[in-house]
């Protein structure tokens, strides 16, 4: 039996030495900063959603900066040169559960404004509720000078998995490079900490979502509601991660506008019905991910819909879904909603399955949509663990796209078939009053009128 080896085997980037949430910071800049200048792919994955130009990246860390009557020393500073224009924005990193302060930011912008660099980049293990918006506020005269952009450490994991797993490093070593970097974040002592925590207000709204006495004016509400949306935002970054895809919340044009109006919509439908609910957007998948939390009936719910076939009777138009659903779980719920049908007919994968025409609610009717849903038990905890609100909630993301979404296509009318000459029928049996259809000298000629001269 080979004895196992007790040494720690040589890492570009090292989790051993860490101590403490400086160190932690200080290593997980300089190793991200350094991969950024290295693998020119990825720096310019990150640097390219923040409006930098393409050209030549440097990083630096732990800049000083005089300000006023002190020194400040921002985490990094990103520098992208093409030809005579210079992009720069300064950096500030936090580990583990240390949250962005405002005072420390907003000295960050003075001295962006004083330097006229671009942009301020933040990075934390914070999600902001919807894409584009800030976990830190701050004052908005200073955020006028340099774009604020921040990043949470699944973001910055995300895009180094994909740029080396799926869109790829031209070069061995920068590949390799990357792959460190990807291990050094994985690792629990980085402090790129994954989704833990539903926040201190999930008990408190849980227990009044249950007993009714949950108000829209309770601050707690809108709380849950943002750390939902976070959730989400996280789901969908892991999942991504998993499938190599674009994987995005759904949101709507006035909401990314306006990210308080989702953020009420949601606090909204938990006050007054318990439930929770939002969309992500899986390339190429036949819809969107519908996922819905109903507090009170303590279940997790994720769906996908899909337009039936066009032609056929109802009951072929069913078994055309039951065989893309011939491996999935009986318990899957399936809804078959009909032309000029309010609602639809919904049965259990398992009773479908024995006799298609359940979910045949009129005969005479065209069936035009299928929804399939996946139910999956809510967690309770406000942490994440085998009974947290979080794993289940990530649980059934997953579950769902396994046995539902990734089976699912779009109907397609199969094309015309070619026949062969020996197919095609030719009656010769034409009567003699229907003229030629043969083009003639005589095709030109008006009614009334003599032949043209060929003379």
């Amino acid at each position: 039996m080979a004895e196992e080896n007790p040494w720690n085997a040589a890492r570009l980037i090292p989790t051993s030495g860490i101590n403490g949430a400086e160190e932690q910071e200080r290593r997980a800049t300089s190793a991200l900063l350094a991969v950024m200048s290295s693998v020119k792919e990825y720096g310019r994955v990150l640097t390219s959603r923040m409006g930098a130009p393409a050209g030549v990246l440097e990083t630096f860390i732990e800049v000083p900066f005089p300000l006023g009557d002190k020194k400040v020393f921002p985490d990094g500073l990103i520098r992208v040169k093409r030809g005579s224009k210079v992009w720069t924005a300064l950096v500030e990193v936090k580990t583990g559960n240390n949250e962005l302060q405002r005072e420390q930011l907003e000295n960050y912008l003075d001295v962006a404004r004083e330097h006229r660099f671009d942009a301020l980049l933040t990075i934390s293990n914070e999600i902001p509720p919807a894409a584009g918006t800030h976990p830190t506020v701050v004052d908005k005269r200073k955020a006028k000078y340099a774009v604020m952009h921040h990043l949470s450490w699944t973001e910055v994991l995300t895009a180094a998995i994909m740029q080396k797993e799926f869109r790829g490093v031209a070069d061995p070593d920068q590949a390799w490079i990357l792959g460190e970097l990807i291990r050094y974040l994985e690792h629990p002592k980085s402090g790129a900490v994954e989704f833990t925590d539903m926040g201190p207000s999930w008990v408190p709204v849980r227990d009044a979502v249950s007993i009714g006495t949950l108000r829209k004016s309770d601050k707690d509400a809108a709380q849950v509601a943002g750390r939902f949306d976070a959730l989400l935002r996280y789901g969908a970054l892991k999942l991504g991660q998993r499938l190599g895809a674009d994987v995005t919340q759904v949101l709507s044009k006035a909401e990314v506008a306006n990210p308080s109006l989702r953020i009420a919509a949601v606090t909204e439908m938990l006050v007054t019905e318990g439930k929770m609910w939002g969309a992500i957007r899986i390339q190429n998948a036949v819809s969107p991910l519908t996922v819905t939390v109903d507090i009170r009936a303590a279940q997790v719910t994720c769906s996908f819909s899909t337009s039936a076939p066009a032609e056929g009777r109802p009951t072929t138009r069913v078994n055309w879904l039951l065989r893309q659903l011939k491996d999935a779980p009986d318990s899957l719920r399936i809804e078959a909603f009909a032309a000029r049908q309010r609602g639809g007919t919904a049965e259990l994968l398992k009773t479908a399955r024995e006799d298609p025409g359940v979910l045949v609610a009129d005969p005479t009717k065209e069936i035009k949509s299928f929804t399939v849903t996946y139910i999956g038990k809510m967690g309770a905890a406000r942490l994440a663990g085998r009974s947290g609100f979080i794993d289940s909630v990530m649980d059934s993301i997953l579950e769902s796209y396994d046995v539902v979404g990734q089976r699912l296509k779009d109907w397609s009318a199969a094309p015309p078939r070619l026949r062969k000459p020996e197919e095609v029928v030719v009656d010769e049996q034409v009567p003699k009053d229907i003229p030629s259809a043969a083009l003639s000298s005589q095709d030109d000629e008006l009614p009334g009128s003599s032949a043209p001269d060929a003379s």
